[in-house]
């Protein structure tokens, strides 16, 4: 190995540990809140795409955790930011940690790759811009890489929280 990739073996390491050190502390702010609200869920972790991963799941059926997710993700998303502050709290560093609830995100990401798709395929067929509806962050991060993926390309517009993806023509 040469000293290059020796340095760049090591920070990668470092930076799996950072992310799973993320993930425990949100694991166990998550459980506190699970005991709290006396719901039963477990935890799950994991580190995608350089960020910590944590998804809480149940056995016994979903519905008493979708009072965590709440309508159109708005509790999953406020709980996630409960669970970066947590993190951040604990580690002094900004978190970009990921919260997913009963596979909310799971299936939200295959909706909104499908929407990213279909909507680059009529940006192309039609040569005009496809404007969306206003969608939170992650949901923009989506359709952009799902075009993206389609060999279009998209770009966001508007103001918080009204932003939305207009995918261009080619």
């Amino acid at each position: 190995m040469t000293e290059g990739t020796t340095a760049a073996a090591a920070e990668g390491a470092d930076t799996l540990t950072r992310l799973e050190q993320e993930g425990d502390i949100a694991a166990d702010y998550l459980e506190g809140l699970l005991d709290i609200a006396d719901l039963d869920g477990d935890i799950d972790m994991d580190v995608e795409a350089d960020r910590a991963s944590v998804s809480i799941i149940s056995d016994t059926g979903a519905r008493d955790l979708q009072k965590l997710v709440g309508r159109d993700g708005e509790v999953l998303e406020a709980l996630q930011e409960l669970t970066r502050l947590a993190v951040h709290r604990e580690t002094g560093d900004r978190s970009r940690l990921m919260l997913d609830i009963a596979g909310y995100r799971a299936r939200k990401r295959t909706e909104l790759a499908e929407l990213g798709a279909k909507a680059a395929a009529e940006a192309k067929s039609s040569g005009q811009p496809v404007r969306l509806d206003p969608m939170t962050p992650f949901e923009r991060k989506v359709v952009h890489d799902a075009v993206k993926a389609a060999g279009q390309r998209s770009e966001s517009e508007g103001e918080e929280p009204q932003r939305f993806v207009v995918v261009l023509p080619a």
